[in-house]
């Protein structure tokens, strides 16, 4: 799913055009960002792609929506 990463005065947040959503990230597992699972306010865990550390912010990326706490079992893209 499309999502735009962008920071705002309270961090960063994560929108999503396809539900009108946008949700603050509350958590991320790589300091960078890219590469790995943020978790949003509301619960989802989204994994990003591989970017250069150096993005600039706000980009829009295709993620993928872990649907359990298993990593294993992401959502197939729609």
């Amino acid at each position: 799913m499309k999502v735009t990463i962008r920071r705002t005065g309270n961090g960063l947040s994560a929108y999503v055009p396809r539900k009108d959503l946008e949700e603050p990230i509350v958590e991320v597992e790589n300091e960078s960002l890219w590469g790995g699972f943020v978790v949003l306010a509301n619960g989802w865990r989204l994994i990003l792609p591989e970017l250069p550390k150096d993005t600039r912010l706000p980009v829009t990326v295709e993620a993928r929506k872990i649907v359990n706490d298993d990593a294993d079992k992401v959502a197939q893209p729609s």
